[in-house]
Order: structure tokens, then C-alpha cells, then sequence
């Protein structure tokens, strides 16, 4: 048994524990599926996370039948420009090249980082693109921590990236350009009672609605979650996996 496959039972045993046999499951595919497939997709993590973050995502995706690549990155100690120096690398070893599509997956601060990526390379066969709670256009808890209205200026212990998602036009948010690829943007509707001080409604606790929202976007989802239930849903994932195959979310009912 290698390592992967050891952390990954570890952890199913200890969500099976906590949540439940059906969370567990969705790990298993990421300890008991072959890591290849006709398709590559390419997962980054949000701010202050690990590629931790995305594993309940990955094993649906593993299921699905991808070839799943997590990239960690350290998102609290680097500036964007660092951020996306070592990304670009680390996707030029493992997909720029491939003849295969490579799709790509970014939750949050990842989301932002995906496309500053693909603004600069991409691989040969890029397929699609789907951004969870991304900041699209810049973050208000972050101006209102520039501008000294929170009540802990937390962001300041953040890092530097942290202090770049502002909504202004010299922010990294509004310096991206329109996407000219596919993607498909999901936002959480479900804020707390501190986010909604700041932020505007309907948000997920840290970015908002509007905020999401992405100009050439190919389709737009809603769900009633919060920002770091985006990555870890079921219902999105079955979404991501859609529109990873169809180039459009899952028909609304």
C-alpha cells in the first residue's frame, strides 16, 4: 500500500467517524482508481489551504474517469506573480504538453490563479475551465481592510495575495482579462452574519454573487452554500463534471 493510498484510508475512516459512511465514500475513488484517463484536469486550492482542500472534489472527479492533478502552492507567504511562477511550472511538468484536453478547476484565490495562468500559457489541448467562489471581480473584504472598516484587520496577516483582492483597477482581480476559453463559474448564497456586514448580498461569507460573476463567462451556477462547502459539495461536483464533459452546467429543474 503507498503512501497515498494509506492517508487516503486514514482519512475516509476518520470522515466515515465524524460524518458518516456516505462522506467517506468519496474518497475512496482517489485509493482505489487509477490516476489516468483520456482527460487531465488540473485542481488548485483557495487561500490558506493545501491541496487538502480539494480532495472530496478529486475523488469525484477520479470516479468520473479523469486523470486528476492537485497543485499545492504557498498562497499566505507569495505575491500573485510568485504565486503563478511556481503554478506555471509545476502545470508545465505535468500537462503542457499532453495531446490529451486538460481541463482546469479553481476554488476561490485557485480560481483567479487559473486564469492569470491560462493568460500567459496554457497547454496544447486546453479543454474547459470551472471556477468555484472565485473572486472575479476582486474582493470588498479586502478593501474594507485596506480602508481600516473591519473590526480585525485580519487580512493583513494573510500575506500579500490576501492584500492584492481588492475591487480596484490596479488590483490582481481586474488586471486578468476576459477569459477567451470555456468556463463555467459556481457562487455560494450562503453568507454569516460578520461577511454580510461588509459584503454585498447574496454572498458565501467571503466573496459575493456579483463578485463571481465573470464577463465571457459560458454558464453561471447558484447554490445555497457557503464559500468552503463550494469545493466539497456533491451537487457541484456533479456540476463540475458536467460541464467539464458538456461545456455547460446540468440542465436546471
Amino acid at each position: 500500500m503507498n503512501t497515498l493510498t494509506r492517508r487516503v484510508l486514514i482519512g475516509a475512516l476518520a470522515l466515515g467517524a465524524i460524518f458518516g459512511a456516505p462522506r467517506a465514500m468519496r474518497l475512496l475513488p482517489l485509493a482505489t482508481t487509477e490516476n489516468v484517463g483520456p482527460e487531465r484536469v488540473v485542481l488548485l486550492h483557495g487561500l490558506g489551504r493545501t491541496r487538502l482542500a480539494m480532495v472530496l472534489l478529486e475523488g469525484e472527479l477520479r470516479a468520473a474517469g479523469y486523470e486528476t492533478y492537485s497543485i499545492g502552492y504557498a498562497s499566505m507567504t507569495l505575491a500573485p506573480e510568485e504565486i503563478l511562477q511556481d503554478v506555471s511550472a509545476k502545470v508545465a511538468a505535468c500537462c503542457e504538453a499532453s495531446d490529451r484536453p486538460v481541463h482546469f478547476v479553481g476554488h476561490s484565490l485557485g480560481g483567479l490563479m487559473v486564469r492569470a495562468l491560462l493568460a500567459e500559457q496554457r497547454p496544447a489541448a486546453l479543454g474547459r475551465v470551472v471556477l468555484l467562489g472565485a473572486p472575479n471581480g476582486g474582493s470588498e473584504l479586502a478593501d474594507a481592510n485596506r480602508h481600516g472598516t473591519l473590526t480585525a484587520p485580519f487580512l493583513e496577516h494573510a500575506g500579500p495575495s490576501a492584500r492584492a483582492l481588492g475591487t480596484g483597477p490596479e488590483d490582481f482581480a481586474a488586471r486578468l482579462p476576459v477569459p477567451d476559453f470555456e468556463v463555467g463559474v459556481i457562487a455560494g448564497t450562503r453568507g454569516t452574519p460578520l461577511g454580510d456586514q461588509w459584503l454585498p448580498k447574496p454572498n458565501d461569507g467571503l466573496v459575493s454573487v456579483e463578485s463571481a460573476r465573470l464577463e465571457g463567462m459560458t454558464d453561471f451556477r447558484v447554490y445555497p452554500l457557503s464559500h468552503w462547502r463550494l469545493r466539497s459539495d456533491p451537487e457541484v461536483a456533479a456540476e463540475v463534471v458536467h460541464f467539464l464533459r458538456e461545456g455547460r452546467f446540468l440542465p436546471e429543474s
